[in-house]
Protein backbone atom coordinates (compact mmCIF):
# COMPACT_ATOMS: atom_id res chain seq x y z
CA UNK A 1 0.00 0.00 0.00
CA UNK A 2 1.50 3.31 -1.07
CA UNK A 3 1.09 6.92 -0.03
CA UNK A 4 2.32 9.05 -2.89
CA UNK A 5 5.85 7.82 -3.52
CA UNK A 6 6.13 6.29 -0.06
CA UNK A 7 5.24 2.73 0.89
CA UNK A 8 3.29 2.41 4.11
CA UNK A 9 4.71 0.46 7.04
CA UNK A 10 8.26 1.36 6.16
CA UNK A 11 11.08 3.44 7.60
CA UNK A 12 13.08 5.66 5.27
CA UNK A 13 16.61 6.94 5.70
CA UNK A 14 15.88 10.46 4.50
CA UNK A 15 15.81 14.06 5.68
CA UNK A 16 12.13 14.51 6.58
CA UNK A 17 11.98 17.81 4.69
CA UNK A 18 12.94 15.92 1.53
CA UNK A 19 10.78 12.92 2.39
CA UNK A 20 7.66 14.93 3.15
CA UNK A 21 7.85 16.58 -0.28
CA UNK A 22 6.91 13.20 -1.75
CA UNK A 23 3.78 12.92 0.43
CA UNK A 24 0.47 14.26 -0.91
CA UNK A 25 -1.51 16.97 0.85
CA UNK A 26 -3.87 15.97 3.67
CA UNK A 27 -2.76 12.34 4.02
CA UNK A 28 -1.58 11.79 7.62
CA UNK A 29 -3.90 11.04 10.56
CA UNK A 30 -1.44 11.33 13.45
CA UNK A 31 2.13 12.39 14.14
CA UNK A 32 3.90 11.44 17.37
CA UNK A 33 7.46 12.72 17.46
CA UNK A 34 10.17 14.32 19.55
CA UNK A 35 12.53 16.60 17.58
CA UNK A 36 16.21 17.23 18.39
CA UNK A 37 15.48 20.49 20.22
CA UNK A 38 18.13 22.79 21.71
CA UNK A 39 21.07 20.54 20.74
CA UNK A 40 20.60 18.63 24.01
CA UNK A 41 21.78 15.47 22.23
CA UNK A 42 24.28 15.05 19.41
CA UNK A 43 21.92 13.05 17.11
CA UNK A 44 24.91 12.06 14.96
CA UNK A 45 25.63 15.71 14.25
CA UNK A 46 22.41 16.43 12.36
CA UNK A 47 20.37 19.60 12.86
CA UNK A 48 16.74 20.25 12.08
CA UNK A 49 14.96 23.09 10.31
CA UNK A 50 11.99 23.64 12.61
CA UNK A 51 10.15 26.33 10.63
CA UNK A 52 10.02 24.41 7.35
CA UNK A 53 9.30 21.08 9.03
CA UNK A 54 6.32 22.65 10.82
CA UNK A 55 4.97 24.05 7.55
CA UNK A 56 5.31 20.69 5.80
CA UNK A 57 3.57 18.96 8.68
CA UNK A 58 0.63 21.30 8.34
CA UNK A 59 0.44 20.51 4.61
CA UNK A 60 0.50 16.72 4.95
CA UNK A 61 -1.88 16.48 7.91
CA UNK A 62 -5.49 15.60 7.21
CA UNK A 63 -8.13 18.04 8.30
CA UNK A 64 -8.79 16.92 11.86
CA UNK A 65 -5.35 15.30 12.09
CA UNK A 66 -3.25 15.54 15.26
CA UNK A 67 0.44 16.27 15.86
CA UNK A 68 1.91 15.31 19.25
CA UNK A 69 5.14 17.31 19.65
CA UNK A 70 7.23 16.17 22.63
CA UNK A 71 9.78 18.81 23.68
CA UNK A 72 11.60 20.31 26.64
CA UNK A 73 14.00 23.19 27.20
CA UNK A 74 17.74 23.54 27.61
CA UNK A 75 19.05 25.39 30.66
CA UNK A 76 22.00 27.61 29.76
CA UNK A 77 23.72 29.77 32.36
CA UNK A 78 20.75 29.29 34.67
CA UNK A 79 18.24 30.44 32.01
CA UNK A 80 15.67 28.23 30.29
CA UNK A 81 15.51 28.68 26.51
CA UNK A 82 11.69 28.26 26.31
CA UNK A 83 12.21 26.64 22.91
CA UNK A 84 9.17 24.49 23.71
CA UNK A 85 6.83 27.48 23.88
CA UNK A 86 8.45 29.10 20.85
CA UNK A 87 7.69 25.95 18.88
CA UNK A 88 4.11 25.89 20.12
CA UNK A 89 3.48 29.54 19.22
CA UNK A 90 5.02 29.01 15.77
CA UNK A 91 2.72 26.04 15.13
CA UNK A 92 -0.23 28.20 16.10
CA UNK A 93 0.88 30.97 13.72
CA UNK A 94 1.12 28.43 10.88
CA UNK A 95 -2.50 27.41 11.42
CA UNK A 96 -2.53 24.57 13.94
CA UNK A 97 -4.82 24.72 16.95
CA UNK A 98 -3.10 24.17 20.29
CA UNK A 99 -5.63 21.57 21.37
CA UNK A 100 -3.87 20.70 24.63
CA UNK A 101 -0.63 21.28 26.52
CA UNK A 102 0.15 17.97 28.20
CA UNK A 103 2.94 16.98 30.56
CA UNK A 104 5.20 13.93 30.21
CA UNK A 105 6.39 13.32 33.78
CA UNK A 106 9.40 11.07 34.32
CA UNK A 107 9.13 8.88 37.42
CA UNK A 108 12.83 8.24 37.87
CA UNK A 109 14.69 11.12 36.27
CA UNK A 110 18.36 11.27 37.34
CA UNK A 111 18.92 14.91 36.37
CA UNK A 112 19.19 17.21 39.38
CA UNK A 113 20.15 20.88 39.77
CA UNK A 114 22.02 22.24 42.77
CA UNK A 115 19.93 25.41 43.10
CA UNK A 116 16.50 24.41 41.76
CA UNK A 117 14.00 21.59 42.02
CA UNK A 118 14.63 18.46 39.97
CA UNK A 119 13.26 18.82 36.46
CA UNK A 120 11.13 15.75 35.74
CA UNK A 121 8.96 16.67 32.76
CA UNK A 122 8.69 17.55 29.10
CA UNK A 123 5.78 19.11 27.25
CA UNK A 124 3.55 17.15 24.90
CA UNK A 125 1.86 19.74 22.69
CA UNK A 126 -1.25 18.31 21.06
CA UNK A 127 -1.73 20.27 17.84
CA UNK A 128 -4.71 19.84 15.54
CA UNK A 129 -5.59 20.87 12.03
CA UNK A 130 -9.08 22.00 12.94
CA UNK A 131 -11.24 19.95 15.29
CA UNK A 132 -9.68 16.52 15.95
CA UNK A 133 -11.29 13.68 14.02
CA UNK A 134 -10.66 11.15 16.76
CA UNK A 135 -10.54 11.15 20.54
CA UNK A 136 -10.61 7.81 22.32
CA UNK A 137 -10.10 8.93 25.93
CA UNK A 138 -8.02 6.72 28.18
CA UNK A 139 -9.80 6.01 31.47
CA UNK A 140 -8.92 5.28 35.08
CA UNK A 141 -11.02 3.85 37.91
CA UNK A 142 -12.64 6.37 40.24
CA UNK A 143 -12.03 6.13 43.98
CA UNK A 144 -15.75 6.44 44.78
CA UNK A 145 -18.81 5.31 42.84
CA UNK A 146 -22.56 5.54 43.28
CA UNK A 147 -24.92 8.27 44.45
CA UNK A 148 -23.44 11.40 45.99
CA UNK A 149 -24.16 15.11 46.37
CA UNK A 150 -22.28 16.78 43.51
CA UNK A 151 -21.43 20.43 42.84
CA UNK A 152 -23.79 21.86 40.24
CA UNK A 153 -23.83 25.16 38.34
CA UNK A 154 -21.19 26.88 40.47
CA UNK A 155 -21.01 30.58 39.54
CA UNK A 156 -18.78 33.56 40.21
CA UNK A 157 -20.14 34.00 43.74
CA UNK A 158 -18.36 30.76 44.67
CA UNK A 159 -21.43 29.23 46.32
CA UNK A 160 -21.54 25.45 46.02
CA UNK A 161 -24.96 24.31 44.82
CA UNK A 162 -25.23 20.54 45.16
CA UNK A 163 -27.61 18.04 43.66
CA UNK A 164 -27.80 14.27 43.96
CA UNK A 165 -25.89 12.63 41.14
CA UNK A 166 -24.10 9.43 40.17
CA UNK A 167 -20.33 9.08 40.32
CA UNK A 168 -19.20 6.93 37.42
CA UNK A 169 -17.00 3.87 37.78
CA UNK A 170 -14.22 5.46 35.72
CA UNK A 171 -13.07 8.85 34.54
CA UNK A 172 -10.91 10.29 31.78
CA UNK A 173 -7.23 10.62 32.62
CA UNK A 174 -5.76 14.03 33.39
CA UNK A 175 -3.34 15.60 30.89
CA UNK A 176 -0.30 14.80 33.05
CA UNK A 177 1.04 11.35 32.13
CA UNK A 178 3.72 9.67 34.22
CA UNK A 179 6.15 7.05 32.92
CA UNK A 180 9.23 5.28 34.17
CA UNK A 181 12.26 5.83 31.94
CA UNK A 182 15.30 3.70 31.14
CA UNK A 183 15.52 -0.05 30.48
CA UNK A 184 12.33 -1.75 31.61
CA UNK A 185 10.56 1.62 31.75
CA UNK A 186 10.93 3.22 28.34
CA UNK A 187 11.34 -0.17 26.66
CA UNK A 188 12.70 -3.67 27.13
CA UNK A 189 14.56 -3.39 23.81
CA UNK A 190 18.21 -3.11 24.86
CA UNK A 191 19.23 -2.12 21.34
CA UNK A 192 17.00 0.98 21.51
CA UNK A 193 19.53 2.62 23.83
CA UNK A 194 21.98 2.85 20.96
CA UNK A 195 19.98 6.04 20.38
CA UNK A 196 20.76 8.86 22.80
CA UNK A 197 17.20 10.04 23.49
CA UNK A 198 14.22 7.68 23.40
CA UNK A 199 10.79 8.23 24.83
CA UNK A 200 8.68 5.50 26.50
CA UNK A 201 6.79 3.04 24.37
CA UNK A 202 3.75 3.55 26.59
CA UNK A 203 3.81 7.29 25.86
CA UNK A 204 3.69 6.64 22.11
CA UNK A 205 1.03 3.96 22.53
CA UNK A 206 -1.20 6.10 24.73
CA UNK A 207 -1.22 8.89 22.15
CA UNK A 208 -1.76 6.44 19.28
CA UNK A 209 -4.76 4.92 21.06
CA UNK A 210 -6.11 8.37 21.96
CA UNK A 211 -5.89 10.18 18.62
CA UNK A 212 -6.16 7.46 15.96
CA UNK A 213 -8.11 4.37 15.01
CA UNK A 214 -7.06 1.05 13.54
CA UNK A 215 -5.71 1.31 9.95
CA UNK A 216 -5.07 5.06 10.32
CA UNK A 217 -1.68 6.39 9.20
CA UNK A 218 0.78 7.31 11.96
CA UNK A 219 3.86 9.29 10.95
CA UNK A 220 7.11 10.07 12.75
CA UNK A 221 9.25 12.46 10.67
CA UNK A 222 12.25 12.14 13.03
CA UNK A 223 11.72 8.56 14.13
CA UNK A 224 15.06 7.94 15.85
CA UNK A 225 14.99 4.45 17.36
CA UNK A 226 11.53 3.78 15.88
CA UNK A 227 9.36 3.81 19.03
CA UNK A 228 6.33 5.47 17.40
CA UNK A 229 6.47 3.15 14.40
CA UNK A 230 6.80 0.09 16.60
CA UNK A 231 3.79 1.02 18.72
CA UNK A 232 1.73 1.91 15.64
CA UNK A 233 2.38 -1.56 14.24
CA UNK A 234 1.57 -3.27 17.54
CA UNK A 235 -1.74 -1.40 17.66
CA UNK A 236 -2.83 -2.16 14.08
CA UNK A 237 -2.09 1.25 12.61
CA UNK A 238 -0.20 1.92 9.40
CA UNK A 239 3.03 3.85 9.84
CA UNK A 240 5.69 5.83 8.04
CA UNK A 241 9.00 6.69 9.67
CA UNK A 242 11.69 9.04 8.39
CA UNK A 243 15.15 9.36 9.90
CA UNK A 244 18.09 11.34 8.52
CA UNK A 245 20.70 9.17 10.27
CA UNK A 246 21.41 5.88 8.49
CA UNK A 247 22.56 4.35 11.78
CA UNK A 248 19.31 5.23 13.55
CA UNK A 249 17.07 4.28 10.64
CA UNK A 250 18.69 0.81 10.62
CA UNK A 251 18.17 0.63 14.38
CA UNK A 252 14.47 1.49 13.96
CA UNK A 253 14.06 -1.18 11.28
CA UNK A 254 15.73 -3.72 13.55
CA UNK A 255 13.30 -2.92 16.38
CA UNK A 256 10.33 -3.32 14.04
CA UNK A 257 11.76 -6.66 12.97
CA UNK A 258 11.90 -7.85 16.58
CA UNK A 259 8.18 -7.36 17.18
CA UNK A 260 7.13 -10.86 16.15
CA UNK A 261 9.43 -12.31 18.82
CA UNK A 262 8.15 -10.07 21.61
CA UNK A 263 5.17 -10.17 23.90
CA UNK A 264 3.90 -6.68 24.77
Amino acid sequence: MNLGQMELNNIYNVDCLVGMKSLPNDCIDLVVTSPPYDDLRIYNGYKFDFENIAKELFRVMKKGGVVVWVVGDKIKNGDKTLTSFKHCISFQEIGFNVHDVMIYMKKNTPFMRSNAYTNCYEFMFVLTKGKPNTFNPLKTKTVRQGLEKLVHNKKADGVNKKILGVLKDEKTLTNIWEYAVGLGGSTNDKIAFQHTAIFPERLAQDHILSWSNENDIVFDPMCGSGTTCKMAKLNNRNFIGMEISKEYSELAKERIGLIENQLF
